[in-house]
């Protein structure tokens, strides 16, 4: 099994490409060892010393590791531990777990914009997510207020450094400029 690697623009993850679906369909997010019990495959990765946390998107698992850690120490076990994961065929997901494909529950909006936040939703999934996937991470339509989008950030785009600049100069004008009602976008 061969497994690929990507660096992200957040420095403090890392993208594995098992070359296999990973969770299709869906993402997931899991930022402490209590959550990992989700999954099999991040209880292994979190017993990794300096893993701080795991992403899980349809075709790659991002790891982000806390502190200094240096990336050439990590990255052996963490390719280890994903590696014999998937040799012994193990489920992903816990018995019980389901991944999050929308992030419908606690979306907020004023029922006269519903139509203005579908458009704004259509253009988040065809245009934005396959590009933030790319990095190893994921955005999701959270709310519409006042001319304001929020939107929930998970993966390499949390705590990424670069973050701001990707909401502001990329999603923030695409949005502004099919949504001339949109007039900021801001992480939740």
């Amino acid at each position: 099994m061969f497994i690929q690697t990507e660096a992200t623009p957040n420095p403090a993850t890392l993208k594995f490409l098992p070359g296999r679906d990973v969770l299709p369909g869906g993402t997931l997010e899991i930022t402490s060892l209590d959550a990992a019990k989700k999954s099999p495959l991040a209880e292994r990765l979190f017993a990794v010393p300096g893993v701080g946390g795991v992403f899980y998107g349809q075709d790659f698992i991002t790891v982000t590791k806390t502190g200094n850690e240096d990336w050439q120490h990590l990255k052996p076990a963490i390719l280890g531990a994903i590696m014999e994961h998937y040799l012994k065929n193990q489920p992903l997901l816990a018995d019980g777990v389901s991944a999050t494909g929308s992030v419908e529950d606690g979306e907020f909006f004023e029922e006269d914009d519903a139509a203005l936040v579908g458009t704004i939703k259509e253009l988040i999934e065809t245009r934005v997510r396959p590009a933030v996937a790319q990095d190893g991470g994921d955005i999701t339509f959270k709310g519409y207020r006042e001319g304001v989008v929020f939107l929930n950030m998970k993966g390499s785009c949390a705590g990424c450094p670069s973050s701001t600049a990707t909401l502001k100069q990329g999603i923030e004008n695409l949005l502004r400029h099919f949504v001339p009602e949109v007039q900021e976008v801001r992480p939740v």
